[in-house]
């Protein structure tokens, strides 16, 4: 039994960390490597687990690929998956507390964040197991020869799960319930950075009686996940993280036309209107720039304001975050932790230089707060006079770093908007309903929010452009794991003699 803790006085614990859970076992990795889980808190190792290589991404494949064409999982009633699928998200709810501490641990979010983001993550088993009861599988349809045809929803097979560190434990929920309550068998494969939260996930899988095969847990590098994605065997692939790999999955699995939905990166504008409530705005925009560090993909941290207005609400957003209280993730009170990583936290300190380089205007942040001399910590970063053409501008930071862009009336506002090759959410800052509405029409992004940056797991989430292909949460993200097919028959088989 391995712990992780912090202070030597609370944390979680993991049966088999040096293990893989395999075909419904846990297993050595064949290789018998481990992955070190550095945590940002300090920049100390925090825990360490098994590494899986190509033959385990073989061993699982092979297991879901078995589970799925031999095994009762995929021909189950779905009411009997949906049971089953609940008892995961009772097990996730018990475990809570060890979810978010190793959420914490291993990639800094403050304590109360990360226990909110388990919770919804528990819950989500219990969203799609609803879904999945109500969902239409076959639909009875007439034909114009007077004949019939059934529209059946079937599984999609072996799913490759592939999450990012970012928000682990909702972003692996979000494709391993709705995969499983479809039918299908799973890969999940989490960021070699944040393992934990992934163990937890599977010991409750396991304990929930999930037939052998149905879900499988492979830790690995990146260079073992590429395995995985070009496998033959794996019928669909989804991944939520950078555009880039987005991209690479897209080529690679082009050539064997696998099924993909891609959740990628993001650049969201929020266009602020001379009717807005500044405080209101700003009271929100700051919580843009600061929840989870900035690692946020849907993050509104271009904010698109009256020329006239700049120095305002740049002055009020500065005031607002340097307020927040940046610290160890564990202390009580601590606002914002560290970022997840050590490239994370140079890649942001290069994208700051380069602001200044640019000739943006650094209204407050920029550096490593100076009482904190281990771990990954940036202080929240406001830049004014932010033109459009420049690269903080342009391209997705990940961290707290937010852009002021002024903006000449509506049409100019909405043009600096649409000018990205992102499209994942947006904001409109207005006292007029319908003007945010008629404004978030003419915004070339997969979700808008009026005066605030809203994601519902019970609404479609997705982008447009290079933010991604399909849609999770809601029924959207149900359908992401499902195949249609048409059964044309001359009568009704006999089960719908009452439709």
């Amino acid at each position: 039994m391995a712990t992780g803790l912090h202070d030597g006085d609370q944390g979680f614990r993991l049966a088999n960390p040096e293990r893989l859970f395999i075909g419904g076992e846990w297993k050595n990795p064949v290789e018998g490597q481990g992955l070190d889980v550095i945590s940002p808190v300090d920049g100390k190792v925090g825990a360490r687990v098994a590494a899986g290589g190509p033959r385990d991404v073989e061993a699982a494949v092979r297991a879901a690929r078995n589970a799925f064409d031999n095994g009762p999982w995929p021909r189950m009633p779905i009411a009997e998956r949906a049971a089953i699928v609940r008892r995961i998200g009772a097990l996730l709810h018990e475990r809570l507390a060890e979810t978010a501490w190793a959420t914490t641990l291993e990639m800094g979010a403050p304590l109360p964040m990360a226990r909110a983001v388990a919770e919804r993550a528990a819950a989500l088993f219990d969203d799609y197991a609803a879904i999945g009861e109500s969902y239409p599988v076959e639909d009875l349809r007439r034909r114009t020869n007077g004949e019939y045809a059934i529209v059946v929803s079937e599984p999609a097979g072996v799913v490759a799960a592939i999450v990012p560190w970012n928000g682990p434990s909702l972003l692996a929920a979000l494709k391993v319930a709705p995969a499983l309550v479809a039918g299908c068998t799973v890969i999940l494969k989490p960021a070699p950075e944040t393992p934990l939260d992934s163990y937890i996930l599977a010991e409750c899988i396991e304990a929930a009686g999930v037939p052998a095969g149905v879900f499988n847990l492979v830790t690995a590098d990146r260079e073992t996940s590429d395995h995985l994605i070009r496998h033959r065997d794996v019928d669909k692939i989804s991944f939520t993280g950078s555009t880039a790999v987005g991209k690479h999955i897209l080529r690679t699995a082009a050539d064997r036309v696998a099924r993909v939905s891609l959740e990628l990166g993001g650049k969201s504008a929020a266009i602020v209107l001379d009717d807005a409530d500044p405080e209101l705005a700003v009271s929100r925009l700051a919580g843009e720039a600061t929840m989870n560090t900035g690692q946020v993909c849907a993050a509104l941290m271009r904010v698109i304001v009256p020329r006239a207005q700049v120095k305002m609400y740049s002055e009020m957003l500065a005031e607002a975050v340097s307020g927040m209280r940046v610290g160890n993730p564990f202390d009580e009170g601590t606002q914002i932790g560290p970022l997840a990583m050590e490239r994370q936290l140079e890649r942001v300190q290069g994208y700051i230089r380069k602001g200044r380089e640019e000739g943006a205007k650094l209204v407050c942040g920029g550096a490593r707060p100076a009482d904190l001399n281990s771990g990954f910590y940036i202080q929240p970063t406001v830049f004014a006079d932010v033109s459009q053409s420049m690269t903080i501008a342009r391209e997705e930071i990940f961290g707290p770093v937010t852009s002021v862009i002024a903006h000449d009336g509506l049409d100019d506002a909405v043009r600096i908007a649409n000018d990205s090759d992102y499209g994942l959410h947006g904001g409109v800052f207005t006292s007029d309903v319908d003007a945010a509405y008629a404004i978030a029409r003419r915004m070339r992004t997969g979700n808008v929010g009026h005066n605030i940056r809203a994601i519902d797991w019970h609404m479609p989430f997705g982008g447009f452009k290079q933010s991604g292909l399909g849609r999770e949460g809601g029924v959207e993200g149900f359908r992401n794991f499902l195949e249609v097919k048409t059964v044309y028959v001359s009568t009704p088989p006999s089960k719908f003699a009452n439709s």
